[in-house]
């Protein structure tokens, strides 16, 4: 495994397994099969609503001389419903009491965008709040208070543009150590992994495969489908590994972290094996070619008439 260093010379493992979309009565299995085969990086969220499945597993594995506690890196995030000063510090201590552990390793802010603390979800225009109704900045201090506490020994945030980044670092008093976003071949988004280097905060991505089980709902006609591209395919082929290996390999070798979802015990072993994999820099500098600025997550769902967000302002493009 490679790892990343953060801050107080804490490790991340650079290859993590990602549990959105895994169904509660799957991912129990599948975090304990990754756990035993080599695991140490898992990546939770509260909306995922499989937490507690999750939890189970690390508390079991714990208790069968498995894995540590202290050889585990694990991330949760903070739900759009509980920003604000007074309610991160209870959806934290939910999460960790969810995933039955003392503190989290990483916790994100999930998503810039603030809804009503009685709604799960916004179903409508008056669920959201505006960035004046909810600061982040305010959010992000109770996040600072959670870490000085010792709740969680980092915090960070995920699908926050170049322009959201640098309002936070204005006013923070601890810089945000991780930024969780969308990324892979066909979007690459080099400004902000450049901005983010420049800032000392590291990029963990999501859907680094393309997350082809992705809900119907985030899919759109005729979106391409990042492991059938055929460049990926033929570098793939001439080293006689998989396409998702490639683009694993292509992340962990650049520094990033990638959470990879998968039940398969096979799938799950190939993935943890992309990080014995050097491409060339010839292989690097090809599939460099291959973005296409193309977000296959593009949260459209925060995007209502009326609202306080469009996918330009949720995105800061022009």
């Amino acid at each position: 495994m490679q790892y990343a260093s953060l801050s107080n010379g804490d490790q991340m493992p650079l290859l993590g397994l990602g549990t959105w979309k895994s169904e509660s009565r799957q991912v129990y299995t599948a975090v304990r099969e990754a756990i035993k085969i080599g695991y140490r990086h898992i990546d939770c969220a509260s909306v995922y609503g499989n937490e507690k499945e999750v939890g189970d597993a690390i508390r079991d594995a714990i208790q069968n001389h498995d894995v540590t506690r202290s050889e585990l890196w694990i991330t949760s995030k903070l739900w759009s419903n509980c920003h604000g000063k007074d309610r991160v510090e209870a959806a934290l201590n939910q999460s960790i009491q969810n995933l039955s552990v003392d503190y989290l390793n990483l916790y994100l802010i999930h998503w810039p965008v603030s809804i009503k603390p009685e709604k799960a979800f916004a179903e409508s225009v008056d669920d959201l709040l505006s960035p004046e109704q909810s600061p982040m900045s305010e959010t992000w201090e109770a996040m600072e208070s959670a870490c000085e506490k010792g709740l969680t020994r980092h915090i960070g945030v995920s699908n926050f543009s170049i322009q959201k980044l640098q309002k936070l670092l204005s006013s923070c008093k601890q810089k945000p150590e991780v930024n969780q976003v969308e990324h892979h071949p066909l979007l690459q988004q080099q400004a902000l992994l450049e901005y983010c280097a420049s800032e000392g905060i590291l990029i963990t991505a999501y859907s680094p495969l393309g997350s082809m089980d992705r809900p119907q709902s985030l899919k759109v006609k005729d979106a391409p489908v990042v492991l059938e591209n055929p460049v990926i395919r033929s570098i793939a082929e001439t080293r006689g590994c998989s396409p998702a290996q490639v683009v694993l390999a292509w992340d962990v070798q650049r520094g990033i972290s990638a959470i990879p979802k998968s039940v398969k015990p096979s799938r799950l072993l190939e993935n943890l094996q992309a990080a014995e994999i050097k491409l060339s820099t010839s292989e690097l500098q090809t599939m460099e070619a291959l973005d296409q600025n193309t977000r296959l997550v593009n949260g459209s769902f925060w995007v209502m008439e009326g609202g306080p967000w469009t996918l330009q302002s949720l995105w800061d493009t022009p």
